[in-house]
């Protein structure tokens, strides 16, 4: 029976370590429902995951007192003792969890979430405090059992009131499209300058460094010689979703409203989160479909983004396999979504021409892409193929990275000489993915003793898959500087870098992930910025940049006004002091109207 009272005792705990969770998960989503079926339907998912594997694990521990006890361990079925340990350990946890998060979304939760985190890790931590005190005082007085019993439910009951209380009223969740493109009264600029920006998940300044210094990349290398270079610090969590939706407002996500990679939606359908915590196992929710993942659209933003900044100029722009363009927004230029690729493969697609703007230019865009896929798979530079086959994982893969990027790099190129615009933005998505995978192979000295890991034939075929990936863009590069006029701006951004996996990681992707993963930038590791043009002054500087700082910047260049309210500063540092004497910085209070 004793076994079972401790499990008993285990489930009453688990169920308070779930309500601590819960809490966690309703202040960082402020627009999640807590009204009843709101409420309800998430204790049945979210809470009953919690409970199950937090009533395992104090089960666990409460079994290993029992094996290790010189006395007899016998609990009651609701034993104060048992529970103010217990009730001490989750509160202790939950207070670490919750500043944890609060450390980990401090650029993506706004001031009110953000003290509402703050205050709730310390209340828990007062009561994982005041659990300790009465198991103590418990021992003592052992007879006085229903004071000890009270005050315990007390403290409890104080611990998840407290943190409810402190994340305020439930503020709706938005999904439909604001208005954001009224016209504003605003001039146009009189220089006839363009910008092209090309934009890379995922890469390594270092690396490039390293490639160039050794003579390859010769593109990469002559903006490392010739232009300007910073690095770029990104968002955590980071997210390609949310990164660039920062560089295309100039403004974090608490402002621009993409605060997440997708929706999650309650399997019974009451509410959709935004932010799953991190350092509890939420990812496992989605694995075990109790929350259903949804793709972010267009109408996440919440602040303008650059091409709808632009037209208010009447200045045009080119879009291309940007993050968060589907539907495609109606834009003084055009718009090829990054699902555009999936979707006009779909029966649907000559009904539903969503994913390009404006449609005329779906045939185009469609025999650019039935051009790279008629080609097949292709090498990159001299070597092996994109992908080497010898990692059998990856065989599985039903596209290459490396022909995605081929597909929206061709059609860049066939719209580009049909239709002239100011500003080009264009993304380059496979390092990303490759990364993950093949980090070690191209920089085994930065893993360790990675060449005593991994087989002289495997270093061998696998060693240059990453480097061919970073050759496809710096041969885009190579055309970008060739049609680059003398008044003209390239910036190269990385949203954020890639660096390797730690140790423990890998284990725990051994063991209960994906083997294979070693690569990773869930620590925000630093993308780069690059200029590249007649007034850039040449040379790279410690001082870092910021993702939200591209657009005040390209605004500055073409002469326009900075909103005041962004994030970003206008990053005069990458030119000469020739073009920045003649141009002072303009502002206008907001974009945003």
């Amino acid at each position: 029976m004793r076994y079972l009272r401790m499990l008993s005792n285990s489930v009453v705990a688990a169920g308070l370590g779930s309500t601590y969770i819960l809490a966690l998960f309703i202040q960082l989503n402020p627009s999640l429902p807590v009204n009843a079926p709101g409420f309800i339907a998430l204790i049945a998912t979210v809470g009953l995951f919690y409970i199950v594997n937090l009533t395992v694990a104090f089960y666990l521990l409460l079994v290993l007192r029992q094996l290790l006890a010189r006395d007899l361990f016998s609990p009651a079925w609701l034993s104060v003792d048992v529970l103010s340990w217990l009730g001490a350990l989750a509160s202790g946890a939950a207070a670490v969890l919750m500043w944890e998060n609060l450390g980990t979304f401090g650029l993506v939760v706004d001031p009110s979430t953000s003290a509402a985190l703050q205050g709730s890790s310390v209340v828990l931590a007062l009561c994982s405090l005041s659990c300790v005190t009465l198991a103590i005082a418990r021992r003592r007085n052992p007879e006085a059992r229903t004071m000890f019993g009270l005050a315990l439910v007390t403290v409890v009951a104080g611990s998840v009131v407290v943190p409810q209380a402190l994340r305020g009223v439930h503020i709706p969740l938005v999904l439909e499209a604001r208005a954001l493109d009224a016209q504003l009264d605003l001039a146009s600029t009189d220089r006839a300058a363009r910008v092209s920006l090309v934009a890379i998940d995922g890469g390594s300044l270092d690396f490039i460094t390293g490639a160039t210094a050794e003579g390859r990349l010769p593109n990469f290398g002559k903006i490392l010689d010739a232009g300007a270079v910073r690095h770029l610090a990104t968002l955590r969590p980071t997210s390609a979703e949310a990164v660039w939706a920062a560089v295309a407002t100039g403004k974090l996500p608490q402002k621009n409203g993409v605060r997440s990679a997708a929706l999650y939606r309650l399997s019974r359908g009451q509410g959709a989160i935004e932010l799953l915590p991190e350092f509890c196992l939420a990812r496992g929710l989605v694995r075990l479909g109790l929350l259903l993942e949804e793709s972010q659209t267009s109408a996440a933003f919440r602040a303008r983004p650059l091409w709808s900044i632009l037209g208010t100029h009447s200045l045009s722009a080119g879009i291309v396999g940007w993050p968060l363009t589907q539907p495609a927004p109606v834009v003084r230029g055009y718009v090829v979504s990054d699902v555009y690729h999936r979707m006009a493969a779909a029966p649907t697609a000559v009904d539903e021409p969503s994913a390009i703007y404006p449609p005329e230019l779906q045939g185009i865009a469609t025999a650019a892409m039935e051009r790279v896929e008629a080609e097949g798979p292709m090498v990159v530079a001299e070597g092996p193929p994109v992908v080497a086959a010898s990692l059998g994982g990856l065989q599985s893969w039903q596209e290459t990275p490396a022909l995605v990027d081929r597909i929206y790099d061709r059609i860049a190129q066939s719209i580009a000489s049909a239709r002239r615009v100011q500003v080009t933005l264009m993304r380059y998505r496979s390092l990303e993915p490759i990364g993950h995978y093949f980090l070690r192979y191209a920089m085994p000295s930065a893993f360790g003793d990675a060449r005593g890991e991994v087989s002289g034939e495997d270093l061998r075929q696998l060693a240059g898959v990453l480097e061919r990936h970073y050759a496809l863009i710096d041969e885009a590069l190579g055309r970008q500087m060739t049609a680059l006029g003398p008044d003209d701006l390239l910036l190269v951004v990385s949203g954020y870098g890639m660096e390797p996996m730690s140790v423990v990681k890998r284990l725990i992707e051994r063991v209960a992930g994906d083997p294979l993963l070693n690569g990773t930038h869930d620590d925000a590791p630093d993308g780069f910025l690059m200029a590249y043009g007649g007034a850039v002054a040449r040379g790279r500087q410690q001082a870092r940049a910021s993702v939200v700082d591209v657009v005040p910047t390209i605004l500055y260049f073409l002469g326009l006004p900075v909103g005041r309210d962004m994030d970003g500063f206008a990053r005069t540092d990458l030119f000469q002091s020739s073009f920045t004497d003649e141009r002072p910085i303009a502002f206008i209070p907001t974009y945003d109207r």
